[in-house]
């Protein structure tokens, strides 16, 4: 819906011009054009004012609510809301405005309702409450409370309840589709991967055979693609594991089923099930763990590729980082913005994984190993698996603190812990995740200890491949 998990009032809207399926065309307009257009055609102008703003904060909730849950995007149609009423609200293209309802919209349409602790706007359903009744609020109704003294806020608590809050003047916004724009598979990480998570795992409460993902931490490992699968297989999907539009649309609305985000009566989101495990976008002037990955990753493709220039790895993102993504960026066809955005990262991590995969066995014979493209976490195992663990037994001959672990590639707890040990001693964030940075920074250590060791004759064990 946009490249944010929290509402935003979108710049346009596009209305199909008839019931959803129909040969109606589309029109985009304003989405304050749009409320001004409903209002007018849902509403009288002679009303009083504090009915006509209850009203108007009803109708921006509700298409909103369409908006930000894709309700029509996810089921494969090309527009945003439909001018139907059985479904949605009345629109009519083009029609007069009335100027009281023009000013009002004016003041309020960057305001919107939504349940206490929750994220997503209400659904707030409405009818005219003398020839159709509903759940939600009574639009004639709506009048009677207005001439009893009733203010707005309190018109919509009679309606839809007192554990509701107004959010006022949310930011405007462009507004894109949430699928990221690439196919996501086993290995990539990312804000995107966690989404997919927390939706299966809600999902699987109604559908028990998909597999529970023990950690949402954003990392594509295979409890995630075991759940993707199952998800797949239940709902007719290829069962290939890989997240495509077909895919990710389908999460999208089979949670937002389960969620009941499109009805009155919905479960709600809460701030947890849409925050963010990385930054949106990564550009010259940040620093920390996050850009430490993207220049390792950018090193390591560098010493594949002449026109890429070589860059320190410092977690500072500064000009010859910038240059380094512009010219990745340029090779790639894509825009050489030198800004870091999903479709960036993961054509990066993609030709790093490409590369990794490409690599002859006996690249693997020195001190030690590349980052594997995949980061490490709990739940993971194999040869990487097996490896970080050596390095960090290793290390722990020198630095006690970190706990020793058997070297058996399964990543548990006691595996966690050690990584935690590590990047606290070594002043990264202690996630417990082996990714680009944490790798990068282990075998360092490891290879200085190591070598050190080898010059000095002492041994703390043999080396490790």
């Amino acid at each position: 819906m946009n490249n944010l998990n929290f509402p935003v009032i979108p710049e346009t809207i596009t209305v199909h011009l008839g019931p959803a399926g129909s040969a109606a065309r589309n029109v985009t307009v304003p989405f304050v054009d749009y409320i001004k257009n409903v209002a007018s055609s849902e509403i009288y102008p002679t009303w009083p004012e504090t009915a006509i703003r209850a009203n108007v904060l009803a109708q921006i909730s509700f298409a909103l609510n369409r908006v930000y849950t894709e309700y029509y995007r996810s089921r494969g149609y090309d527009f945003d809301i439909t001018n139907s009423t059985a479904s949605d609200q009345s629109f009519v293209y083009e029609r007069d405005i009335f100027d009281n309802i023009s000013r009002i919209v004016d003041d309020i349409f960057n305001d919107y309702i939504r349940r206490q602790g929750s994220v997503a706007p209400l659904f707030a359903q409405y009818c005219d409450g003398v020839e159709v009744s509903c759940e939600g609020l009574s639009q004639w109704g709506s009048v009677n409370l207005s001439e009893q003294g009733y203010a707005p806020y309190q018109i919509l608590q009679f309606y839809y309840g007192d554990n509701i809050e107004l959010v006022q003047d949310a930011p405007i916004m462009g507004v894109t589709e949430s699928y990221p724009g690439i196919a996501l598979r086993p290995g990539t990480s990312g804000n995107e991967i966690r989404r997919i998570q927390v939706r299966l795992n809600r999902i699987s409460r109604n559908y028990p055979s998909i597999p529970k993902i023990p950690v949402t931490d954003g990392i594509y490992g295979p409890d995630t693609e075991a759940a993707v699968r199952e998800f797949q297989r239940i709902f007719g999907l290829t069962e290939d594991g890989i997240i495509g539009r077909s895919t990710w649309y389908a999460i999208e609305r089979i949670y937002n089923a389960v969620k009941r985000l499109s009805e009155l009566n919905a479960e709600g989101l809460t701030p947890d099930d849409v925050r963010d495990v990385l930054p949106r976008i990564l550009q010259e002037g940040d620093t920390g763990t996050d850009v430490r990955e993207l220049q390792y990753l950018l090193a390591f493709v560098g010493n594949f590729t002449e026109t890429l220039p070589v860059i320190a790895v410092d977690g500072v993102f500064g000009s010859a980082t910038r240059q380094a993504v512009e010219q990745f960026q340029q090779q790639e066809g894509l825009e050489p913005s030198g800004i870091v955005d999903t479709v960036t990262w993961n054509r990066l991590y993609n030709t790093y994984r490409s590369l990794y995969e490409s690599l002859p066995e006996n690249y693997f014979s020195g001190v030690t190993a590349p980052y594997p493209g995949t980061p490490l976490s709990r739940g993971s195992r194999g040869a990487e698996v097996t490896r970080i663990q050596e390095y960090l037994n290793y290390i722990s001959n020198t630095y006690p603190s970190i706990p020793k672990l058997d070297a058996d590639g399964v990543f548990g707890a006691r595996t966690a812990e050690a990584v935690r040990a590590y990047q606290t001693l070594f002043g990264i964030e202690p996630s417990g995740i082996v990714g680009a940075a944490t790798w990068e920074s282990i075998t360092e250590t490891y290879r200085d200890l190591f070598q050190g060791a080898q010059a000095s004759g002492t041994q703390f064990g043999g080396e490790i491949g």
